[in-house]
C-alpha cells in the first residue's frame, strides 16, 4: 500500500531541482513572500530523493529570503497519486527522468513538467518564522 503524502519542514539544502527557474517569477515570489511572511503553499517533493515536483520557483525564492526549511508535501513519486506530463507539447517524460535529470544536474527548461495529483491536499501555510531555524 501506498503512504499518504506527509506534511513535513524539509531543510532546503537536501531539495534537489529537475527544472530551472524563471528569474522574474522568483523575484515575484520574493515580494509577495516578504509582503505576507508566509509560505502560502507547499511545495510537493519526492519521499527519499528530495526531488522537488512542484514548487520550483518557491523554494528559490525561500532560499534568497534566507529559509533554512521549505513546507513541503511528501510523497512516493513511484505511485499513481502522482502524475507527470507536459505544460507544453512534446514527447512524454517519465518519471524515471525527472529523478535521473535531478541527480545528473540536467536541468529541464523551466515549466517543462506537469505534476498533478489524484487526491486533494488539505491548504497548509506555514509563517516564514517558522523556516528560518
Amino acid at each position: 500500500m501506498t503512504p499518504p503524502p506527509e506534511f513535513a519542514l524539509v531543510p532546503l539544502e537536501r531539495l534537489r531541482f529537475h527544472e530551472e527557474t524563471e528569474a522574474s517569477k522568483v523575484r515575484e515570489l520574493v515580494r509577495q513572500m516578504e509582503r505576507t511572511a508566509v509560505q502560502s503553499d507547499p511545495i510537493w517533493v519526492a519521499r527519499g530523493s528530495y526531488v522537488i515536483l512542484n514548487g520550483h520557483h518557491r523554494a528559490e525564492a525561500l532560499r534568497r529570503l534566507g529559509a533554512k526549511k521549505v513546507a513541503a508535501w511528501l510523497f512516493d513519486y513511484a505511485s499513481d497519486v502522482v502524475q507527470v506530463d507536459r505544460w507544453r507539447p512534446g514527447p512524454p517524460i517519465a518519471k524515471d527522468e525527472v529523478l535521473r535529470r535531478a541527480a545528473e544536474g540536467r536541468l529541464f527548461p523551466p515549466k517543462t513538467t506537469r505534476h498533478r495529483l489524484t487526491i486533494e491536499l488539505p491548504l497548509h501555510a506555514v509563517a516564514l518564522r517558522e523556516l528560518e531555524t
